[in-house]
């Protein structure tokens, strides 16, 4: 089982939403209000007057046969407004109950 954590900026939203739902991704967490600053260019999103963007944080657990086509899905997010910003990264889960 793997843990995939996804921060993107709020501009992607309807396009996660519509991949997670095509991908049958039913097992996430979501965390609508975060922060951060990319470490491949783009701006900051700090929710302030000078960068008022923000981002959401997604935490995703699914089966290792999963990753693949959902880490492609967040590409071809990514692909369409990289300034907007959307990472992906993946961890083990070693345990569930």
């Amino acid at each position: 089982m793997k843990a995939i954590f996804v921060s993107y900026n709020q501009a992607h939203t309807l396009s996660v939403n519509a991949a997670l739902d095509r991908l049958h991704v039913k097992g996430f967490s979501r965390w609508a209000l975060t922060e951060g600053r990319g470490s491949e260019g783009g701006e900051p999103h700090y929710g302030n007057h000078a960068w008022p963007s923000m981002n959401t944080s997604l935490m995703i657990f699914c089966e290792d046969d999963r990753v693949d086509p959902i880490l492609e899905a967040f590409r071809e997010i990514d692909a369409e407004a990289p300034m907007q910003g959307i990472r992906a990264f993946v961890m083990p889960a070693e345990r569930s109950f």
